[in-house]
């Protein structure tokens, strides 16, 4: 089959599977946008705060710090689940819990993912600030809460950008999670792993149908966040 006709297959498939609401597709598509978001908002919860401090403080190897974040930023995801995996191992430190090849241990794959980037963004984005508004909130001797929140709310439109990257990141990354998550079918099998799976045993279909529902979730959330991003650039 040429190439072209395996593309138009392809899409024919993708709106089959769609309009068929396919209960396998279904939960395939769900896991992903489980561990993806899960991972994206903890990677968040974390990266964002400890971001802030880094870009918002002066302190000795500071520049080795940066340097550290964002070298992690680019780090390989075959990586990232090798590391998982041998914590997550029976013989691993975190062997106890028990959550190998489980979707916890693909969100926990994600987050040594999504972390980095969210951190290394927000640097950026704190360390563009205007350094006049932080010499002025502090001759006014504000609280360190408020001035945070203050800074915070100046860099927002960077802090959604970081957030974007990271989802971004996080949906379509295959290597880690088929590490930890084994890519078992009803339960740790998600479009990636799909993908990779479909085209490894020649239904090319299939597998770029998938990668369409990949990309339209991909586009539908990055497509929200753009919205607000664009929305609160336009209060400034």
């Amino acid at each position: 089959m040429a190439g072209i006709e395996i593309f138009l297959e392809g899409f024919s498939k993708a709106f089959e599977l769609i309009l068929a609401n396919d209960p396998g597709i279904q939960a395939i598509t769900a896991l992903s946008l489980r561990v993806s978001l899960t991972a994206t908002l903890l990677g968040s919860a974390f990266g964002i705060p400890l971001g802030f401090l880094i870009g918002s403080h002066g302190f000795r190897g500071k520049s080795m710090v940066i340097a550290v974040v964002n070298t992690l930023m680019g780090i390989p995801p075959v990586v990232v689940g090798l590391v998982v995996y041998l914590l997550l191992s029976t013989a691993g430190p975190l062997g106890f819990l028990r959550i190998l090849y489980t979707p916890e241990a693909m969100i926990l794959a994600q987050i040594f993912l999504t972390f980095p980037v969210v951190c290394g963004i927000t640097i950026s984005s704190v360390l563009g600030l205007d350094k006049r508004l932080k010499e002025t909130l502090q001759s006014l001797s504000a609280p360190k809460l408020w001035e945070a929140v203050i800074l915070l709310r100046e860099c927002r439109i960077g802090l959604l950008t970081a957030v974007m990257a990271a989802f971004g990141a996080a949906i379509s990354e295959v290597g880690a999670i088929m590490m930890v998550g084994g890519n078992i079918l009803g339960y740790t099998r998600a479009l990636t792993t799909a993908i990779m799976l479909y085209t490894n045993t020649g239904e090319f279909a299939l597998a770029i149908a998938l990668g369409i529902i990949l990309m339209l979730l991909a586009f539908g959330v990055n497509l929200t966040l753009t919205v607000i991003q664009v929305k609160h650039g336009k209060r400034r």
